[in-house]
């Protein structure tokens, strides 16, 4: 984003990209927690942002690590003890639906973990050190994945443990989950669900709540 700004402090359409995250995930009935993993000097203005917002489920900060990894890892250590699905979620995705959340825990809670993810519009080409192709895989197999991702607790615990272990940095929760041989299932999310990177991606999401307001 530049400028050395958190981007899920800047405001999208009058309100912090943190908060329009957390109150969506408040208004899923089967959310009953959440656990906020920021910067460790960000840890206090995060706390008071979140005390000055009416409409969230109960809910923790603590501090991150030096990868993102590292970061869920130290909010798996808050969950409460009742927590029976986890979701990992990119605050910088803040036009999630309820109805893509409740998908994933449905085909967490059935399947063991499940992500959210649309088909590739792109053809996407594998290619070797050199910058030559080497592969072109058949669009019809591939989906870019997007968050929430959700998995029964024991499994993801038992992921990061592994990963811990064997010093394994994945590129995302499921990667993890990967590893202990089991199968992933993929949740049709929305094209909408965009992460917010650059500052274009403002202005399109912007558009995006104008459109659905309208």
């Amino acid at each position: 984003m530049g400028g050395g700004v958190n981007k899920n402090l800047l405001q999208l359409a009058g309100e912090p990209i943190l908060i329009r995250t957390l109150k969506i995930f408040s208004q899923v009935e089967r959310v009953n927690f959440l656990i906020v993993v920021v910067a460790a000097h960000e840890v206090e203005t995060v706390k008071k942002l979140l005390r000055g917002t009416d409409g969230l489920k109960p809910w923790l900060v603590t501090q991150g690590g030096s990868e993102r990894q590292f970061s869920i890892a130290n909010g798996l250590k808050l969950l409460p003890d009742d927590a029976e699905i986890i979701l990992v979620h990119d605050a910088a995705r803040p036009l999630i639906g309820t109805q893509t959340i409740d998908a994933v825990i449905d085909a967490a809670e059935k399947f063991g973990g499940a992500i959210a993810a649309v088909p590739s519009k792109d053809t996407i080409k594998i290619v070797d050190a050199e910058g030559f192709v080497t592969y072109t895989p058949p669009r019809s197999e591939l989906v870019a994945v997007q968050t929430p991702q959700g998995f029964r607790r024991e499994i993801l615990l038992q992921a990061y443990e592994r990963a811990a272990n064997e010093n394994f940095i994945g590129t995302d929760d499921a990667s993890l989950v990967e590893r202990l041989n089991m199968r992933v299932k993929v949740v049709t999310g929305d094209y909408r669900n965009i992460k917010i990177t650059t500052p274009e991606d403002i202005s399109v999401a912007e558009n995006f709540l104008r459109n659905t307001i309208d």
